[in-house]
C-alpha cells in the first residue's frame, strides 16, 4: 500500500455478498436499509468491485463482514474470503473480521487463526444485530483477550442502526445493546485494547464523546451518517480534544465515500485537522505509519 499516494482511508466498509452470491443479511433488511440510507449505486457489490471503487479514488478501505449467525440464522460472508480478497487487493483493502461472540471457545480459536494465518487487522462487532452487551464478560471477554494480545482493533457499532429501520419491529433488532457506555467497561477492563466506536452514536453522542476523551485507546469513526447531519458537539470535539482520535468512515455501500466527502467538505473543520480525520489518524491506528 502506497500510503503517500492515498487521499483517504475509509475505516468502515462492508463485504455484503460472497463470491458465490451469498448475502450476510436477509433481502428485506438489505432492501429496507437501501431505502433508509437512500443508497446510490449497487447495494451489494462484490469485494472486487469494492476494491475497484476505492482504487479509482486513490483511497484505501477497511472491509469486513458481520457474523451474527446465532441471532439471525444467516451465515456471514466468510472471513477467510474477505481476508483473501483483501490480500489480492492489498493496495487498497485492509481486512477486518467478525466473529459471533456466541461461538464461545470455537470463536476464540477462530479469531486467533484469522490474525495469525490471514493477517486480519481488527474485528467488527455489531451488538444490536448480534444481540449482546459488549460488557458481558461471559459472552465476549475471551475474544477481547485475543484482540488485545494480538494488537488488533475492536470496532463496535454504536447508536441506532439503519439495519432493520422501517421493518416491522425493526426486524427484531434491539438498540439497547449499542449504547457506547457498555464499551466503556471494555476499555476499562482491557486498557491496552485499541477500540473504535463506529458512527455518530445517536441518541448517545455525548456518551461516546465522554468515553473517547476519557479512555486513551478509544477512537470514533464517522461512518453511517452524512456529515451534514453531525451534531454540533461531535464537530466541536473532532476539531479539538479528539482531533487525533476521529476517523473517516463511510459505511459503504450504503453510503458512498463520494457522498460523504462532499458533505464533509462543507463542515467547519480546521484545515490542519482535515488530513488527520481523512487519513493520518487511521494510518497510525492501523499501524501503517508510526507518526
Amino acid at each position: 500500500m502506497d500510503l503517500e499516494s492515498l487521499t483517504a482511508i475509509d475505516v468502515h466498509t462492508h463485504a455484503e455478498v460472497s463470491s458465490r452470491g451469498h448475502s450476510s443479511l436477509d433481502d428485506d433488511l438489505h432492501d429496507a436499509s437501501a431505502a433508509y440510507f437512500r443508497t446510490e449505486g449497487k447495494r451489494k457489490p462484490t469485494i472486487e468491485e469494492t476494491a475497484a471503487h476505492y482504487r479509482e479514488r486513490n483511497m484505501a478501505a477497511v472491509i469486513f463482514t458481520v457474523d451474527a449467525e446465532s441471532a439471525t440464522g444467516t451465515a456471514p460472508v466468510p472471513n477467510e474470503e474477505v481476508a483473501e480478497a483483501a490480500a489480492a487487493n492489498a493496495d487498497v483493502l485492509i481486512p477486518f473480521a467478525s466473529v459471533d461472540p456466541f461461538r464461545g471457545k470455537a470463536g476464540i480459536r477462530q479469531a486467533r487463526r484469522l490474525v495469525e494465518e490471514y493477517g486480519v487487522r481488527g474485528f467488527k462487532f455489531h451488538p444490536s444485530i448480534q444481540g449482546f452487551f459488549p460488557n458481558d464478560r461471559a459472552v465476549a471477554y475471551g475474544l477481547y483477550e485475543v484482540i488485545e494480545e494480538t494488537g488488533t482493533i475492536a470496532l463496535f457499532h454504536t447508536g441506532q442502526t439503519g439495519i432493520g429501520a422501517g421493518v416491522p419491529g425493526g426486524g427484531g433488532i434491539r438498540l439497547k445493546y449499542s449504547n457506547p457506555l457498555h464499551v466503556d467497561d471494555v476499555a476499562a477492563d482491557f486498557p491496552h485494547l485499541k477500540i473504535i466506536l463506529a458512527h455518530p452514536s445517536f441518541p448517545w453522542q455525548d456518551e461516546a464523546l465522554a468515553v473517547a476523551t476519557h479512555k486513551p485507546g478509544v477512537h470514533i469513526d464517522l461512518s453511517g451518517w452524512s456529515p451534514k447531519y453531525f451534531p454540533p458537539q461531535l464537530v466541536q470535539y473532532a476539531n479539538t480534544l479528539l482531533k487525533d482520535k476521529v476517523l473517516f468512515g463511510s459505511d459503504f455501500p450504503v453510503l458512498t465515500p463520494d457522498r460523504w466527502l462532499a458533505d464533509f467538505e462543507k463542515l467547519p473543520i480546521k484545515d490542519e485537522v482535515r488530513p488527520k480525520i481523512l487519513k493520518e489518524n487511521a494510518a497510525r491506528l492501523l499501524g501503517l505509519t508510526t507518526s
